[in-house]
């Protein structure tokens, strides 16, 4: 790894950029990951004996959340080792510091569902082909990948393009679509990432999303003819094996 990203993801956590609010001790609760719980609700087995990986954990939000919903099989992996420090601290102890290339090169076990969740969108176009080929190899047959990215065609999605300078690109439906292609995988959807309703305000945050998108989207159906346009910040990607 170039030495400016590695001495970025060193201070990933006091340079502010992520996790930073929980360092005071303040705990995990399940009520502020509406959205994730939304996604292993949705798209994740229903067994859960199911093997999981989250590459790319972080201080491992999403291991929290999949604990909470009574999954046992989870594995973390984070290559920033104040993100690991941090979850170690919150007694998620599913998370390892290692580089994900070399825990997939090395672990025996295969998963019935990898997360890589604001994950590709850090490595160059090489590093993301070399992941996405040895995730497939660890996947399950029927085993499922779920990708969360910056969306290039979001209304604000270089917001999140350029909010972290370890961001080296961003995607949309058909880079995805190319590249998931390229690696094996040949059934995926793309969804948009709407407010999740889970009470009053964030109704009227879906409300005004719904309302406030429309001309957009009629304006991108009038230059391209085509429909189902993704516009929010962010992109959910799921790939079938």
């Amino acid at each position: 790894m170039i030495d400016w990203k590695k001495r970025l993801y060193n201070c990933y956590i006091s340079s502010g950029q992520a996790g930073n609010k929980y360092l005071g001790g303040v705990n995990l609760r399940l009520v502020d990951y509406p959205y994730l719980v939304h996604v292993v609700k949705k798209f994740v087995n229903a067994d859960r004996d199911a093997s999981i990986a989250d590459l790319g954990c972080g201080h491992g939000n999403l291991l929290f959340v999949l604990k909470k919903m009574g999954y046992k099989n989870i594995i973390g992996v984070d290559i920033s080792p104040e993100q690991v420090s941090l979850a170690h601290s919150m007694g998620i102890n599913e998370v390892i510091n290692k580089d994900l290339i070399t825990f997939l090169e090395h672990t025996k076990q295969k998963f019935d569902v990898i997360f890589l969740m604001d994950i590709l969108e850090h490595l160059e176009k090489k590093e993301i082909f070399e992941l996405i080929d040895k995730v497939y190899l660890k996947l399950n047959p029927e085993g499922r990948l779920i990708i969360h990215v910056p969306n290039a065609d979001g209304l604000y999605g270089m917001r999140v393009r350029y909010g972290d300078l370890t961001h080296e690109t961003c995607f949309n439906q058909s880079s995805l679509r190319q590249l998931l292609s390229a690696c094996g995988f040949n059934r995926f959807t793309f969804i948009e990432q709407t407010p999740i309703v889970h009470g009053f305000k964030s109704f009227l945050r879906f409300l005004l999303w719904k309302i406030m998108t429309f001309f957009p989207r009629v304006l991108l159906i009038a230059e391209t003819g085509t429909v189902n346009h993704i516009l929010s910040q962010n992109l959910l990607a799921i790939a079938q094996k």
